[in-house]
């Protein structure tokens, strides 16, 4: 019987990707504690980065944010190799980095991670809602829009 995320998932129609290999020399998690660290993941479809490029330039607000949503369902499927594929496990989102690759002039960083943040609250509620930063970065790996990375406590 699925769980109580699972369902929730199903509701909203989403269907998380499959977790990314790592790229160099690193880790895509680590559980410490009750604490899950997830590496920075990026908006990977099933063919590879789904958005590339600068917001601001070649990508605009709202681009920004459907890769930002896409990068968090990333997150969310690292987490749910974290925790054995339980995500009733999650006890909350503690706190969200998110890397924009922007033009020098872009200041709606926050605007664009918001595409992350949104959907942490819909498919955790209230426990899906955490600290954050939103930052810019004149560029990011293979040239992918957002990076995120994530602190979420598991029981």
């Amino acid at each position: 019987m699925p769980g109580k995320i699972e369902a929730r998932l199903t509701e909203l129609g989403i269907t998380l990707p499959k977790a990314a290999a790592p790229v160099a020399n690193y880790v895509p998690y680590v559980v410490t504690g009750s604490l899950v660290f997830i590496s920075g993941q990026g908006p990977m479809g099933p063919n590879g980065p789904e958005y590339k490029g600068k917001i601001g330039r070649d990508l605009d607000v709202e681009e920004g944010k459907k890769a930002a949503r896409l990068t968090a369902l990333n997150v969310i499927a690292q987490l749910k190799e974290a925790t054995g594929g339980d995500l009733d496990r999650v006890k909350r989102c503690v706190k969200l980095l998110g890397f924009v690759n922007s033009t020098p002039e872009f200041v709606q960083q926050p605007t664009v991670i918001n595409g992350a943040s949104d959907v942490m609250v819909e498919i955790f509620g209230d426990a899906g809602r955490h600290a954050r930063s939103a930052v810019s970065a004149p560029s990011l790996p293979v040239d992918i829009a957002v990076e995120v990375e994530a602190i979420f406590e598991i029981v």
